[in-house]
């Protein structure tokens, strides 16, 4: 029983049928075209005429529907007044879909929202009317409304009371049913179609894909700053009495490197903020002396390597190398046992091959005791991914009984096409 009223005291119910009434009424400026045929062919019968009218009525409010802002106007309505969740329409281009069947949603939705309208305004405008009419006879034997040929009559002076109480309940419940209907209906034609969904899923990927590329930037530049300066203070404390100047090196060191990593937390939280953010800073190969100068402040030994003309690498390559090196160096650092770290890069015509070499400590050759490179978390599964999408070659693993050794090969020809 309680539960059976519950849609009565709901306002929700009573919103959604102020709206059902609404697209009724807005439906009355179009009441004078569709009274044209039937004036014109005098002729026919009335019931004939009435079908006409209804069927032109119904043509013309089905086509106020075809026009764009109605449809974003509808779903913006029903979603407050009907409290139905219905995402914003597409504001791109027109899939092939709403060229089809999809297109006509929108009428479709119009012409039943008047209908339902127009139902639940008559009916529950007789079933309110009745209820207080009928009371007025109670004081009599019986009581009688009569409306459109037909007739309510209740016996008794009680027998009114009740049948009125009937009405009104009678008229609540064509609310709830006009509400729920329409609620019903809303997903189906206000919603998004097919094509819609396959376009907002697509849009969708594309905001994930990004979302993820900058959170490996995020990881690579961030994580490799904060183990820098870490590292860079302890050495800067240790030597703070003994040596004033070794220390102040590594204080400018910590200064340089976190103002570079302020500039990319800016520009991703700018992003991520959807806000109007500025050019993406670009870490390129010819920043890698500055890396790894970083590194040497950090106390760190650092044996590089370089062949080839690296300063002709450009593009997604530069950018992938710098941060591939980048995470390596961060991970020999922070996970390293000391001893000199070994950086290669080799610049050919076919390919850009990247070695990080670091010790391991003794008895930690398998990756899994203290000092090993790590095999877990986002260090090398983002690497991984990351030179799996420029279609390189990705290898890490002990290097003999000490060491740890991290070889990548990038492939110019797809990384040149990936940059244009």
């Amino acid at each position: 029983m309680i539960r059976g009223i519950r849609p009565l005291l709901r306002g929700s119910t009573y919103s959604g049928v102020l709206f059902a009434y609404c697209g009724a009424l807005a439906s009355l400026p179009l009441l004078p075209f569709a009274l044209l045929p039937a004036l014109s062919w005098r002729s026919a019968p009335e019931r004939v005429q009435l079908v006409l009218v209804l069927l032109v009525w119904a043509v013309l409010v089905g086509m106020v529907g075809l026009a764009r802002p109605v449809r974003r106007a509808l779903i913006v309505s029903a979603r407050r007044m009907l409290r139905v969740p219905l995402p914003d329409p597409a504001t791109g281009r027109r899939t092939s879909g709403s060229l089809g069947l999809d297109r006509w949603r929108t009428p479709l939705w119009l012409v039943l929202h008047v209908a339902l309208g127009w139902t639940g305004a008559l009916v529950s405008g007789v079933l309110i009317i009745a209820g207080l009419t009928l009371p007025g006879g109670w004081l009599r034997s019986e009581a009688e409304l009569s409306l459109f040929g037909w007739s309510v009559r209740a016996e008794g002076g009680w027998g009114s009371w009740a049948a009125a109480l009937g009405c009104l309940l009678l008229a609540a419940a064509v609310c709830v049913v006009v509400t729920n209907a329409l609620r019903w209906l809303a997903p189906r034609l206000l919603g998004p179609s097919a094509a819609e969904r396959l376009a907002l899923a697509a849009e969708r990927e594309l905001q994930l894909a990004e979302r993820n590329r900058i959170a490996h930037e995020l990881h690579d530049s961030i994580g490799h700053t904060l183990t820098a300066a870490t590292i860079q203070a302890a050495v800067a404390g240790e030597v703070l009495s003994a040596d004033p100047a070794a220390a102040r090196a590594a204080m400018r060191s910590i200064e340089e490197s976190t103002r570079a990593a302020l500039e990319d937390l800016d520009y991703v939280l700018g992003v991520l903020r959807e806000e109007q953010s500025g050019t993406a800073p670009t870490r390129t190969l010819a920043d890698l002396p500055e890396l790894l100068d970083r590194l040497r402040h950090a106390g760190a030994v650092v044996e590089p390597e370089l062949s080839g003309e690296l300063a002709q690498v450009h593009g997604t390559l530069s950018r992938a190398a710098y941060r591939i090196l980048q995470e390596g160096l961060t991970n020999a650092l922070r996970h390293g046992a000391g001893g000199p770290i070994e950086v290669r890069v080799a610049a050919g015509p076919d390919g850009l091959d990247l070695t990080v070499v670091n010790r391991t400590g003794a008895g930690t050759s398998t990756g899994k005791g203290p000092g090993a490179f790590p095999t877990s978390g986002h260090g090398l599964p983002g690497l991984a991914e990351r030179v799996r999408l420029l279609h390189g070659e990705f290898e890490a693993g002990p290097d003999g009984p000490q060491h740890w050794r991290l070889a990548v090969r990038l492939p110019v020809q797809v990384s040149v096409r990936g940059s244009e």
